[in-house]
């Protein structure tokens, strides 16, 4: 079984439409979607549509769990610009997805950690510097999930990390935004480096899963430009670089 695991997608459009493109050229049997799927300043509603026509495994992510509770005067830009486009069947749609979805009974879909939306699973931040967490940490932090294999997003940092007693825990990365800052729960930045659209695929041979990352290449200007259009100067910067 080949997997294609999407996350992030943040209403990139055509970040996603290169990510399935590249997707329908590598023979994959699924593809799932990790969550924070519509938030950000580009096309939240177009991005919704193409996704429920497709109905592919997905769980929500902490944007869509803000969409769903948080007031807009109490929203940040991202979640705000979404909130005011989407129509009533888009939030039916994000309001039936689980927050953790088990696949097989191998693999179990997470977006922070197993019980959290906003945790990093595979990251830690140490003052205001992101590093990669230790094999403890990463342990605590699957709280007792012997899965042979745990994906998971939020971060948007492409990462496998193979767990002491075996399995896998994969992050694919970010589809459609590779670098922001955050405030919580200190100021940091987040940064790929470059501007591609990623994901992952993960299959099962005989040694057990294995994983790639994937990264695309994609008309990120224009997807910037949109960005700026709209006020939004630091998602352009990140857009067309990688940084934050």
């Amino acid at each position: 079984m080949r997997i294609a695991v999407l996350s992030d997608i943040h209403g990139n459009l055509a970040a996603l439409d290169a990510v399935l493109a590249d997707i329908g050229r590598r023979g994959v049997d699924r593809i799932v979607n990790l969550g924070d799927i519509l938030s950000g300043p580009l096309f939240p509603c177009e991005t919704a549509d193409r996704l429920m026509a497709m109905n592919l495994p997905t769980i929500r992510g902490n944007h869509e769990r803000q969409l769903l509770t948080l007031a807009p005067e109490r929203m940040g830009l991202s979640d705000r610009h979404a909130d005011s486009l989407l129509q009533r069947h888009h939030r039916d749609w994000i309001a039936g997805l689980p927050e953790r979805l088990w696949l097989t009974d191998e693999i179990v879909m997470v977006h922070g950690t197993p019980d959290s939306d906003l945790v990093y699973f595979l990251e830690t931040i140490d003052g205001t510097v992101l590093r990669a967490a230790t094999a403890d940490e990463v342990e605590a932090r699957a709280g007792g999930i012997a899965a042979p294999l745990i994906l998971c997003g939020h971060t948007h940092v492409p990462r496998i990390h193979r767990r002491p007693g075996g399995g896998l825990v994969v992050n694919p990365g970010s589809v459609g935004l590779p670098a922001y800052r955050d405030d919580q729960p200190v100021p940091h930045r987040v940064e790929t480096g470059s501007p591609h659209a990623r994901y992952a695929i993960v299959a099962r041979d005989a040694s057990g899963w294995v994983a790639a990352i994937v990264a695309v290449a994609y008309d990120w200007e224009a997807a910037a430009q949109v960005a700026g259009a709209r006020g939004r100067a630091d998602w352009a910067r990140a857009l067309r670089t990688g940084r934050a």
